[in-house]
């Protein structure tokens, strides 16, 4: 079966993963956004690539920073957002999801940005879709592929390339959709070492993640490495694993600055929050000079809608 991510003309159709996208087709959209988040620091507000234009935000999971971010990045280029209500909606009276996308659709709309808590949902609907583009904004464990590319144009702003870089990401990296975006998005783009680090219980299996060094020695992963992704910890799954409380968990794979100095100086702290101050991640460091945290947050608005414009603008 084809791609329903790309169209007849090899366009961008949908977003649902970047695993195969390419590295010529992640540096086009990383390009574009920095394209962008230069007119909006020369003075713009807002750019009318997508007035007329209807996205519909629809989150069957809880989200403050992606969602926000999304529906900021649609209406600063002009395009109208419908916050869909989950609660209230046919979907929780038994309607399937393709019906309610089938419905929402033949109103009009031009754009719907899933996340769920079910791998390959938002794939699923991109088969079932008309005419609109579909943006996975998270599913399960599997994808957050614009999560990904903001911290790509992240790494990209500090260090400008990626390839050759190493890059250590750690936690709990088996229920993470962020660290397998991060891994296909750093493959793509030419990462020279890419390392895993958790505890054993919170790594992938062995061969999920082709090309990745796997680890439980926190401060080997760090050695030497140009990145740090800190990734959160769910304080229920801390309570699972034998002999780890959260004091114990920040003992073993919390990141503070002794940890920090093994790392190149300057290597960069990233997080894609919400953060576990004290768990996985000291305060000193998540506030610390090294940390780009923050302009993960601001770049997560230009990536998003450099993700828009190249599905939308274009239509």
């Amino acid at each position: 079966m084809s791609d329903p991510s790309i169209d007849a003309d090899g366009r961008l159709r949908h977003l649902i993963t970047l695993d195969g996208l390419g590295r010529a087709r992640i540096e086009g959209l990383l390009d574009r956004a920095t394209s962008l988040r230069e007119q909006f620091r020369a003075g713009s507000t807002s750019l009318p690539l997508l007035a007329g234009r209807t996205v519909v935000n629809l989150f069957f999971e809880a989200s403050t920073r992606t969602r926000t971010s999304f529906e900021l990045a649609a209406r600063r280029l002009g395009a109208t957002v419908v916050n869909f209500d989950i609660a209230s909606s046919s979907t929780s009276k038994g309607e399937t999801l393709e019906d309610t996308l089938a419905t929402i659709e033949a109103m009009g709309t031009d754009a719907f940005i899933v996340r769920h808590k079910e791998n390959g949902t938002p794939a699923r609907l991109a088969a079932h879709a008309r005419r609109a583009a579909i943006l996975n904004a998270g599913d399960g464990n599997r994808a957050h592929p614009t999560q990904g590319l903001l911290d790509l144009l992240t790494i990209r702003d500090h260090k400008k390339r990626v390839e050759g870089l190493r890059v250590a990401i750690c936690g709990d990296i088996r229920h993470s959709r962020v660290a397998r975006s991060d891994v296909h998005g750093l493959h793509a783009l030419g990462a020279a070492e890419i390392r895993l680090c958790g505890p054993a219980a919170l790594l992938p299996d062995a061969g999920e993640f082709p090309g990745c060094t796997l680890s439980g020695d926190l401060d080997a992963a760090l050695d030497g490495v140009d990145v740090v992704v800190m990734l959160r910890i769910q304080k229920e799954r801390i309570e699972g694993l034998p002999g780890l409380d959260e004091h114990a968990y920040f003992a073993r794979y919390g990141l503070d600055r002794t940890r920090l100095a093994r790392a190149k100086r300057d290597a960069i702290v990233m997080h894609p929050g919400p953060m576990n101050r004290g768990i996985e991640i000291a305060a000193d460091v998540a506030d610390g000079a090294q940390s780009v945290i923050l302009e993960q947050v601001a770049n997560g608005i230009y990536a998003r809608m450099a993700v828009l414009a190249e599905l939308l603008a274009a239509r």
